[in-house]
C-alpha cells in the first residue's frame, strides 16, 4: 500500500490509511507491527502525517529510530 500524499489528500484519508496499515491481524508471531509500534497507538504516532505536516516515511523512520513522541 502507498500512503496518501498529503497534498493530495484529506485529513480523513490520511487517518483511514494508517488505521488500515496498521491494524492488528492478531498474528504476533509473524506480524511484527506491534513491536514496530513499541505498544503505542498508531494514529497518535502518526499525528503529523495526519495532520499534514510530514510525509508517512518522515514518522515512520522517527518511529524506527526511536525518535517519537
Amino acid at each position: 500500500m502507498i500512503p496518501p500524499k498529503i497534498e493530495e489528500s484529506t485529513k480523513e484519508e490520511r487517518r483511514a490509511f494508517v488505521i488500515d496499515a496498521w491494524k492488528c491481524l492478531h498474528d504476533c508471531e509473524s506480524c511484527g507491527k506491534c513491536r514496530v509500534l513499541k505498544g503505542k497507538d498508531a494514529e497518535t504516532l502518526y499525528v503529523d502525517y495526519i495532520e499534514g505536516k510530514r510525509t508517512y516515511m518522515d514518522v515512520t523512520l522517527d518511529i524506527r529510530n526511536n525518535n517519537y513522541r
